[in-house]
C-alpha cells in the first residue's frame, strides 16, 4: 500500500488500547476514548448482544464448539503521523444509477489493528445499502486504490490529526468533511458517543453517511419531532434532542430529512 504524508508531526510514543473494529455494538460507549475495550460481535451485526462468545453446550455425546479466538484490539495514539496508507481499491460500482464518485481509504500510520479488508467491506455495503446514499439514483460510488485520482478521501485519523485536517479548533471528539477530505476520528470509530441509544454498528454507519453527505453537498439539518427517527444529517454526535438515532439518508425509499439548521450544543471536552 502506499504511504502519503501529508504533515510532519511526531508520533506520540504511547499507543493507547481502545477496542475493537469487530467491537461488542452495546459495550462500553460511556468511557474514556483511550479506555481498553473488549468485544467480540461481527462489525456489521447490529443485533449482536454484549458479552464473549460462549462455547456451544454439547448434546448427549456431542463435541463442544470452542470460543472464537479474540481479535487484536485497535490502538491509536492522540497523535499519528499525519501519513496514511491507501488501501486497495475495488472494481464493481456501488449503485446502479446517478454521478459516479470514486474515493480512497486512507488510515493514519500509528493506528494498529483494523481489519483493512473488513473495513473497506464495511464502507461499500453501508454506501450500496438499500437507505443508503445510492438508494434514490443520484449516486453512485468505486473505490480507487494508490496512484489515482479519487473524487473524496475517506479517512480515519487519530484525535489530533482531526484537528489538523478539520480546523477550527482545538476539539479531538467529532469528526468532519473538509473539501475533498472526508474526515473520521477513529475514536468515535472505536467507542462511538455515550448515551446513543443504538448499536455502535449504527453509530458507525451514521458517521460514514453523515460526513460523506457533507461532501454530497448536504447541510445540517434538525430533529423533526420527538420520537421520530433523527435525519442523517442531524449532528447525532453531539445530541438527539427528542429523535432517536437513524443512520441513513433514506427511509422506505424516500429521502428523509429535517429542516436546516444546527444545535448549539458543546462538544465534550471543549
Amino acid at each position: 500500500m502506499r504511504k502519503v504524508r501529508i504533515a510532519g508531526l511526531g508520533v506520540v510514543a504511547a499507543l493507547v488500547v481502545v477496542g475493537l473494529l469487530q467491537a461488542d455494538p452495546f459495550a462500553r460507549h460511556d468511557l474514556p476514548d483511550r479506555a481498553p475495550v473488549a468485544a467480540s460481535a461481527p462489525l456489521d451485526d447490529p443485533t449482536a448482544t454484549e458479552g464473549a462468545p460462549a462455547e456451544s453446550k454439547p448434546g448427549k455425546g456431542g463435541p463442544q464448539t470452542p470460543a472464537k479466538p479474540a481479535e487484536p484490539p485497535i490502538t491509536y495514539p492522540e497523535q499519528g503521523s499525519v501519513s496514511y496508507s491507501v488501501l486497495p481499491g475495488a472494481p464493481e460500482t456501488i449503485g446502479t444509477e446517478g454521478r459516479l464518485l470514486t474515493f480512497e481509504i486512507d488510515i493514519e500510520d500509528g493506528i494498529k489493528g483494523i481489519d483493512r479488508t473488513e473495513l473497506a467491506r464495511f464502507v461499500r455495503t453501508t454506501y450500496g445499502a438499500p437507505q443508503g446514499w445510492t438508494a434514490g439514483g443520484k449516486w453512485r460510488f468505486r473505490q480507487v486504490g494508490p496512484g489515482q485520482d479519487p473524487g473524496f478521501k475517506l479517512m480515519f485519523v487519530t484525535p489530533a490529526t482531526r484537528d489538523i485536517l478539520c480546523g477550527g479548533g482545538c476539539d479531538h471528539y467529532t469528526s468532519c468533511r473538509i473539501g475533498q477530505r472526508v474526515v473520521l476520528n477513529i475514536a468515535r470509530w472505536v467507542n462511538g458517543v455515550p448515551n446513543y441509544g443504538a448499536s455502535l454498528t449504527e453509530y458507525r454507519k451514521y458517521m460514514l453517511n453523515h460526513e460523506t453527505g457533507h461532501r454530497l453537498g448536504e447541510a445540517h439539518e434538525l430533529c423533526p419531532g420527538p420520537g421520530r427517527p433523527a435525519p442523517v444529517m442531524q449532528q447525532q454526535t453531539l445530541g438527539l434532542h427528542g429523535c432517536t438515532p437513524y443512520a441513513w439518508p433514506y427511509q422506505d425509499g424516500r429521502r428523509y430529512e429535517g429542516r436546516l439548521g444546527k444545535y448549539d450544543d458543546p462538544v465534550p471536552g471543549t
